[in-house]
């Protein structure tokens, strides 16, 4: 495969995960902000956030990387830069209120807003090149009938 259409793939790929990864993030804020009329912020959080996780993992594997299903593997790797980006979004935004204690909002939001966005380039790179590369297992074509193809292969 030449180069430029590796790049074009690579960058459909990229753009499907942050299209997918924008709306499953819109679609957990307005969850967390329903569930939070009838149980406490903290639990609705977590709700949303492990449903919105696995959520986001299904749609990458299959629509952004195109690999199938994630299993269960798939799910504690993907969980785990989910964890890791969390670690991330916290230190900077925990740095900036330690060298600048009284920083307003406008510069809180562009510090955390640029540390999710490298946070996401960075799970992209991991999910992209470890988790569901390419190599890695597809989808059975034609819902599991062999194609004559298959047949003859095997005889």
């Amino acid at each position: 495969m030449n180069r430029l259409r590796l790049m074009c793939r690579h960058a459909a790929a990229f753009v499907r995960f942050a299209g997918l990864g924008s709306g499953v993030t819109l679609a957990a804020s307005a969850a967390l902000v329903l569930l939070s009329q009838w149980i406490p912020w903290m639990a609705a959080n977590v709700l949303t956030t492990v449903a919105s996780s696995v959520a986001a993992t299904e749609l990458h594997a299959r629509v952004s990387f195109r690999h199938g299903r994630p299993g269960l593997a798939g799910h504690l790797k993907s969980a785990a830069t989910v964890a890791a980006g969390w670690l991330v979004t916290s230190a900077a935004v925990g740095a900036l209120a330690v060298l600048r204690p009284g920083a307003g909002v406008v510069l809180q939001q562009t510090v955390y807003l640029s540390a999710t966005a490298l946070v996401g380039i960075g799970r992209y790179l991991v999910l992209r090149l470890t988790v569901f590369a390419e190599g890695g297992p597809r989808p059975r074509s034609g819902g599991g009938v062999r194609s004559r193809a298959s047949y003859d292969a095997v005889a």
